[in-house]
């Protein structure tokens, strides 16, 4: 299994894709690399015994595509990109999956454009796990598609579900639709429409109408809402984390008592920090694509990174686009 990362990417490059990737083959040994990019940098970079490794390549790619291209821009004038080649090393099947920190509008576009959407689904969507109280919970569109219909959010529930398959290995993963009350008679024409279609569908274990406050409760393993709904949720997410942590550091420096506490209860704070850091849950999927791809933070660091590789490492170990493939047949 190789899995093919765009190194140049995201706001780090090279310097925390590098030492992730090291750091990955050492964990995993059933997995190998390559690393897409500027050959001279990433051999100038990489320790000395991977500069001739089986277990990292480097495929050379000429160009970068930036955090602020437009993703018509990077796909029409940047097609030996780091990025673009990654992909298209997943196309020739010269990879299994694909990993970048890069431009979320220019990867969409560009991976949706070489590898294209798996047949009867009409839009790939971005899927990652969110944290609960009872363990984790995948939530797609996370802001692929702000315009979503009904059909579509019956198929991201299919995906949703092979991505549960593929990461957790629960066979029948339970799945709620998002909307503005957990009531049958709530919601607007196209949630009501998609309610129907996934309430009618045998493949899905489907409890019904969630709320936002759900994804931290941890009731449904999947959670289906259309991008805009998602991607303010995984925002809003972001910023309570980092409000959060720095309510607490404030009130732990106000005074001398609450210093003193602070440095008895600090095992306790570590592993709040732990489990509110965001490279822990760092690697969501653009599913519903005729092959692997994952997108990472752009400003990921060395863990968070590993993190996404690993993410990476287990869709491709379960061949995940082919889980969908079976799960639209029935």
């Amino acid at each position: 299994m190789y899995i093919a990362i765009d190194a140049m990417s995201g706001d780090w490059g090279l310097s925390v894709a590098i030492p992730a990737a090291v750091t990955a083959v050492k964990k995993w040994d059933d997995l190998n690399l390559i690393l897409v990019g500027d050959k001279e940098q990433i051999v100038s970079m990489l320790p000395a015994e991977y500069k001739d490794s089986s277990r990292i390549l480097i495929q050379h790619a000429s160009e970068v595509v930036l955090m602020d291209d437009h993703p018509v821009q990077a796909l029409r004038q940047k097609k030996d990109s780091s990025m673009r080649v990654a992909i298209d090393l997943v196309k020739k099947n010269e990879a299994t999956a694909c990993l970048s920190s890069g431009n979320t509008g220019a990867l969409m576009a560009t991976s949706t454009l070489v590898l294209r959407t798996i047949k009867s689904i009409e839009r790939p969507a971005i899927c990652a796990a969110m944290p609960s109280q009872k363990g984790w919970v995948y939530t797609l569109d996370l802001g692929a598609n702000v315009d979503v219909s009904a059909v579509q959010l019956h198929q991201f529930a299919l995906m949703g579900i092979a991505m549960v398959q593929a990461i957790e290995n629960i066979e029948k993963p339970t799945v709620g639709l998002m909307n503005v009350g957990s009531e049958e008679s709530k919601g607007n024409k196209i949630t009501q429409k998609a309610h129907a279609l996934i309430s009618n569908d045998e493949n899905i274990n489907y409890l019904g109408f969630v709320e936002g406050d759900d994804i931290y409760v941890g009731n449904v393993d999947v959670i289906v809402m259309g991008g805009l709904e998602g991607n303010i949720a995984l925002k809003t997410s972001e910023g309570l984390a980092k409000y959060i942590s720095a309510i607490i550091k404030q009130e732990f420096k106000a005074n001398i008592l609450n210093k003193i506490i602070a440095l008895i209860s600090y095992p306790i704070l570590k592993n709040i920090a732990k489990k509110l850091s965001p490279s822990k849950y760092n690697g969501a999927c653009l599913i519903g694509l005729n092959g692997i791809v994952v997108k990472s933070h752009g400003n990921a660091d060395v863990n968070g990174f590993l993190q996404a590789i690993g993410v990476t490492r287990q869709l491709a170990q379960n061949n995940t686009p082919e889980k969908i493939k079976n799960l639209i047949r029935t």
